[in-house]
């Protein structure tokens, strides 16, 4: 099977701290893969380092089977979206009204934004301000943006994190939905191993900067 990610070596030091240290990853075309492990362990450094976010220290990162640099990073970039850390959204806007300022730079069809708002189940919500918006519905308006070009990679970082146990259950079953409807693969990363055992195909755990498994 096709990887759509690969990384050999990665490492990232901030001074003293080697925050990821020689870290290989193979994520699978059209699979969940679930990227475990505690707080701290170097999961947002990883994920940042796909994002072309945080340049890495040492090491390679191949994408669509295509080496990440400053000449490839815009069209790798084109087909990823993510929700890193919590959602950016304007307070005083409606959910359509965010998502239209999103899908003006990211130049994608208008239609997009209701199509989105439907799959995280916000279509009766879009005209109320996002500053009203409970703290699951806000999730799952940041999942609506990452999900705005409808990428090849959507990379979500903790995205269960803050949310009551319906919520969690809510934004599972989208997540598990997406690779067979919208044929995308899915890196999610999670403290939770109840959360990465119930949604991946595939399971890496980092510990202390390295893959333990």
């Amino acid at each position: 099977m096709k990887e759509i990610v690969k990384t050999n070596g990665l490492s990232k030091r901030y001074k003293d701290v080697l925050s990821v240290n020689s870290l290989d990853m193979n994520v699978k075309e059209g699979h969940i893969y679930g990227f475990l492990g505690p707080n701290g362990a170097g999961k947002s450094t990883t994920l940042k380092m796909l994002l072309d976010l945080v340049k890495p220290t040492a090491g390679e990162i191949d994408i669509f089977g295509k080496r990440l640099n400053s000449k490839t990073r815009i069209e790798i970039l084109a087909n990823i979206g993510s929700l890193i850390e919590s959602p950016s959204y304007y307070g005083h806007l409606t959910a359509a009204e965010n998502l239209r300022i999103l899908q003006i730079l990211l130049d994608v069809s208008p239609s997009n934004i209701n199509e989105v708002l439907h799959i995280v189940r916000l279509d009766r919500q879009h005209s109320k301000r996002v500053s009203s918006y409970s703290l699951g519905m806000k999730q799952r308006l940041g999942l609506a943006g990452a999900l705005l070009s409808f990428p090849k990679l959507l990379i979500l970082d903790e995205p269960t994190n803050g949310l009551d146990p319906a919520g969690i259950q809510e934004m599972r079953e989208l997540i598990r939905s997406l690779p067979e409807k919208y044929g995308m693969t899915v890196i999610v990363s999670s403290h939770l191993l109840s959360e990465i055992d119930q949604m991946a195909d595939d399971i890496g755990i980092i510990a202390n900067g390295k893959m333990m498994y």
